[in-house]
């Protein structure tokens, strides 16, 4: 059972980094590039972009929140559940404000509001997943 748990936590590790990595170029590069498109051209982006980026960042987020509740349910401590709950927290502002402002974009409402919100709103989210990955590393070497 150690070994299964230090592999957990190996995964743990990969998909964080995955996750941090893909939401520092979705900060710095992805949404920053919707301000160069007009609505038209936003919106024929966005359809396309979006499918595709969902199949790389659910099955992360699905595996972190996975790993998160197996640690919880079978290495239950104060930082594993520490860590889960910043992985919540994640899911939470990703489904009550990004995936909102997603739609409306998608739904070719207030297109350039929600992309501007996406952008300056979403480093809450690069700022939770980095917090995530350097506890998660804290974690692992101590």
């Amino acid at each position: 059972m150690n070994s299964l748990l230090d592999n957990i936590h190996i995964a743990r590790i990969v998909v964080d980094f995955g996750l941090v990595i893909l939401i520092w170029m979705v900060q710095l590069i992805v949404y920053p590039g919707f301000s160069f498109y007009a609505d038209p051209d936003l919106l024929k982006w966005h359809k396309f972009y979006t499918p595709k980026i969902t199949v790389i960042v659910a099955p992360l987020m699905f595996l972190q929140m996975g790993i998160a509740i197996y640690l919880c349910i079978f290495e239950f401590n104060l930082f594993n559940l520490v860590y889960s709950l910043l992985v919540l927290t994640t899911w939470m502002t990703t489904f009550t404000y990004f995936v909102p402002l997603h739609q409306k974009i998608e739904g070719n409402k207030e297109i350039k509001i929600s992309a501007k919100k996406l952008s300056i709103g979403n480093w809450v989210r690069t700022i939770q997943w980095t917090v995530i990955f350097i506890y998660g590393l804290f974690l692992f070497y101590s």
